[in-house]
């Protein structure tokens, strides 16, 4: 399991204060994490700044995984894949991180405008350079994925999973696992949904990107608050908290299904991570699964223009 960091820098509000991010990465070092994963696009670059100020000394104790195809130009978020993008995104994340290498290297989102081996081209290049270490793509198909595969070996397909959000089950979870590639589960505790920590989503931060999700909005929320009751007996049947009964049952999916669970409180953090340790009988899964499910949760993961930015597959389309 690996700490997702952009909660730290971007997305959920006000963000902690550089102490406090720092704290929290050095506490989860401290804790045995072994693999960090931020991106450009978080805080405008603030969040790769904060991970390299963590790792001054002790850059050999993770794999150090960021993203790029994807930034803040000018305060307006764009997606641009463009080969020379790309080249001096990688170098910008290095100078932020304060290292000569980053072991895996994300292609943010598919820039639709260009062919997707066009980009991971440029990251091969990478790769050959020793910027880069390996190639990752970020909420991509698996068609996209197997077009990319034609140009360079890609390591990791990183896409949210989670109870909730069940994408990958359309083709991503079995072609990643058939080609030794890891799966990255983003939002793995379902933007603390799961983790029985969202309360009313109306007293969310102003700025968290909660508020414009579907799942949280007024004609879904109470559906989706219906299910907790029984979400946390199920928890507590296992012995364990809701955030970890979720990180088990994505920790069942598959050898090569590796969560990213993200946090801004050590107490969290460690909870989170104490689920390595945690058995929970596959019969209980089962009925997690059941329980939190595409049939049972209200409305889309996305609204329309998130959703548009997305290349993996939707229960929509398959529908």
């Amino acid at each position: 399991m690996g700490l997702g960091c952009m909660n730290l820098s971007h997305a959920y509000g006000i963000p902690p204060s550089e102490k406090e991010g720092l704290a929290l990465l050095r506490a989860a070092l401290d804790n045995g994490v072994t693999h960090l994963d931020t991106a450009t696009l978080y805080g405008g670059g603030l969040n790769e700044e904060l991970v390299g100020k963590a790792l001054k000394d002790r850059r050999d104790e993770v794999v150090l995984a960021s993203k790029g195809g994807m930034a803040m130009v000018d305060g307006v978020k764009v997606i641009d894949g463009r080969p020379e993008t790309l080249r001096q995104q990688v170098d910008a994340s290095l100078s932020r991180l304060s290292v000569d290498h980053i072991d895996l290297y994300y292609l943010h989102r598919w820039d639709k405008t260009v062919p997707i081996g066009e980009s991971v081209g440029a990251l091969a290049s990478l790769v050959d350079e020793g910027k880069i270490g390996a190639i990752g793509l970020s909420e991509v198909s698996v068609a996209r994925l197997r077009e990319a595969q034609q140009v360079a070996p890609i390591a990791a397909v990183q896409n949210e999973y989670s109870l909730w959000s069940r994408n990958p089950e359309l083709g991503m979870l079995e072609a990643t696992a058939a080609d030794g590639i890891t799966l990255v589960a983003f939002s793995p505790v379902a933007r603390g949904f799961l983790g029985d920590s969202v309360g009313d989503p109306a007293s969310l931060a102003e700025k968290d990107i909660r508020r414009a999700m579907p799942r949280f909005q007024p004609e879904n929320w109470p559906a989706n608050a219906a299910l907790l009751p029984a979400w946390r007996a199920l928890a507590a049947e296992a012995g364990c908290t809701p955030a970890q009964l979720a990180l088990a049952w994505l920790l069942s999916r598959g050898e090569h299904v590796v969560p990213i669970p993200g946090t801004t409180s050590v107490a969290h953090m460690r909870e989170d991570f104490a689920a390595l340790d945690v058995t929970v009988d596959a019969a209980l899964l089962a009925r997690a699964g059941s329980l939190i499910d595409t049939s049972t949760v209200s409305g889309p993961r996305y609204a329309p223009g998130p959703a548009a930015e997305v290349d993996a597959e939707t229960f929509e389309d398959a529908a």
